[in-house]
């Protein structure tokens, strides 16, 4: 006569639960209860087979779902690690690739530029021919400048002097700029703009890391080009 199957653990029922049910998590606690209760789980099963009663078999089939399941969700929890890793060495590579941009010359999509020895440059990318009303606000929000161009097709630059229609001159500063523009069938064109100004600091703390330029932030996917300044 066959002899006893042994009490399950439930600490081991658990853990076939949470493997076999996808609803059941799998993190923080889980993953360690998976962990440290695949061999008791194997030794359940291998004790039960032994103990089985011949006239009454246990599903045997269903122990081998179960463990094959099992160990699909240890696998995957060792790709999760893996994964976790790789996210982690790709976190440092940027904040190494960040710090490379202190000091350089870059332009990035942005509308806000600095004042400084009488001028401000922004880069106007229009994708066809248009009449553009440029309109430039003061850090305080005031209006600056304003006023009509016509905009070939491409990247051009927009040269301001800091003088408004009146030729007063508005004080260093960061500027803003908008643009407004029409094709010539009087349809709006979207006018994307660029700034180019020095990296002034990094911060490494964001995710990814951002660029100071000129007094404000600009994720690393901002970034267009380096300008090499001679």
């Amino acid at each position: 006569m066959a002899g006893t199957i042994p009490a399950i653990n439930p600490a081991v029922t658990s853990t076939v639960t949470a493997a076999t049910n996808p609803a059941v998590s799998t993190t923080g606690a889980d993953r360690e209860t998976l962990a440290a209760n695949f061999t008791a789980f194997l030794k359940l099963l291998t004790t039960q087979l032994k103990n089985q009663n011949p006239l009454d078999p246990l599903d045997t089939n269903q122990f081998t779902q179960q463990l094959v399941q099992f160990a699909q969700v240890e696998q995957q929890l060792k790709s999760n690690d893996q994964l976790s890793t790789l996210v982690a060495l790709q976190k440092t590579a940027q904040s190494t690739a960040a710090l490379d941009f202190v000091g350089q010359t870059v332009a990035v999509d942005g509308k806000a530029a600095k004042l400084e020895n009488g001028s401000a440059t922004w880069n106007l990318q229009a994708p066809k021919p248009a009449i553009a009303t440029v309109t430039i606000t003061s850090p305080t929000g005031q209006t600056a400048y304003s006023g009509t161009f016509s905009l070939n097709a491409g990247s051009q630059p927009f040269v301001w002097d800091g003088r408004d229609a009146s030729g007063l001159q508005w004080p260093p500063g960061v500027y803003t700029l908008a643009v407004s523009a029409k094709d010539a069938n009087n349809q709006p064109v979207t006018v994307p703009v660029q700034i180019e100004g020095t990296v002034d600091a990094v911060d490494l703390t964001q995710n990814p890391p951002v660029l100071s330029i000129a007094g404000q932030d600009y994720a690393l996917d901002k970034v267009k080009r380096v300008v090499r300044r001679n």
